[in-house]
C-alpha cells in the first residue's frame, strides 16, 4: 500500500486539476465557498492551507487579502500552485501538515484543511492532536474550516466501484475497501496516448470520520463555536475559538 505522498505523486497529481473540472473551475468553486461564508482578513491576516494541493484554496484566500502558507506533501501539486500564483502572497512548503508550527511563527487568523485532507492523517488520535495544535495557533476568534467525505457508512458490492471522471483520453475509477476505522482507496487512471491505453493504479488509506465525531473533538480542543453541515455526503465544518 502506498503512502499518501506516493499515491499523489505517482497517480493523482497528473490528473488532480482535471478531476475537479480544471484549475479555473476549482478556484472559482472555492472563491464562491469563501465568499458565501464571509471569509475576509480582519485580524492578523495570516492563513494556513493544510493540504494545499494545486492551490484551489490558497489562491482564492490570497486574492481575498490573506497572507497564505500552503503546506502539502506533493511537490508536483505545489509546483502547479506556484505556477498559477503569480505575485500573490503565498509561501509554499513541501512537508507534513501536522508540523505546520515549524513554518509559521505568527498567530493565525484562518486555517483551512479541505477536500479530504483531514482523512489522510494516520489515526483519529493524530486528528485530535492536530485540532489542538490549530486551536493553540489561532488568533482569538480565529477560524478553522474543514471539508471531507463522510465515510463512516459503508458501501457494498458493486457500489464500491465509483466512476469519478472520464473523457476521451482519461478515465479515473475508484474502488473502496472498508476496514473498521479506515477505507482503502484504490485509484485507477487509464490514459490514452500514442501507444494506446495505459494504466496507473495505486491504493492508500483514508480515515472513516463522521461529522459528529469531528464536532466532539473540536469542542474538546477548545473551539467555542462549531458548525457542521453535510450535503451530498460531504461534511463542511466551520469552527471558531
Amino acid at each position: 500500500m502506498a503512502t499518501v505522498k506516493e499515491h499523489y505523486d505517482g497517480v493523482l497529481a497528473d490528473v488532480y486539476s482535471w478531476m475537479f473540472g480544471g484549475f479555473a473551475s476549482g478556484v472559482t468553486r472555492n472563491t464562491d465557498f469563501f465568499n458565501t461564508r464571509g471569509i475576509r482578513p480582519v485580524q492578523s491576516g495570516v492563513a494556513l492551507d493544510l493540504g494545499a494541493g494545486c492551490g484551489f484554496q490558497s489562491i482564492p484566500l490570497a486574492r481575498l487579502g490573506f497572507k497564505v502558507t500552503a503546506i502539502d506533501l506533493s511537490g508536483p501539486l505545489l509546483r502547479e500552485l506556484e505556477g498559477n500564483a503569480g505575485s500573490l502572497p503565498i509561501e509554499t512548503v513541501e512537508g507534513d501538515l501536522t508540523c505546520f508550527d515549524d513554518h509559521v511563527k505568527e498567530t493565525v487568523e484562518l486555517v483551512v484543511c479541505m477536500t479530504d485532507t483531514v482523512l489522510h492523517l494516520p489515526s483519529r488520535e493524530a486528528v485530535a492532536v492536530l485540532f489542538g495544535k490549530v486551536a493553540a495557533a489561532l488568533d482569538d476568534a480565529g477560524t478553522l474550516i474543514l471539508t471531507f467525505r463522510d465515510l463512516s457508512g459503508e458501501l457494498t458490492g458493486v457500489d464500491r466501484f465509483i466512476p469519478v471522471k472520464s473523457d476521451e483520453d482519461t478515465i479515473l475509477t475508484c474502488f473502496l475497501e472498508y476496514g473498521a476505522e479506515t477505507v482503502t482507496v484504490h485509484d485507477l487512471v487509464h490514459t490514452n496516448g500514442q501507444g494506446g491505453w495505459t494504466l496507473k493504479a495505486s491504493c492508500y488509506e483514508k480515515l472513516r470520520l463522521s461529522g459528529a465525531w469531528v464536532h466532539a473533538q473540536l469542542e474538546g480542543a477548545g473551539f467555542g463555536s462549531v458548525d457542521v453541515t453535510e450535503e451530498g455526503g460531504v461534511v463542511t465544518v466551520v469552527a471558531r475559538k
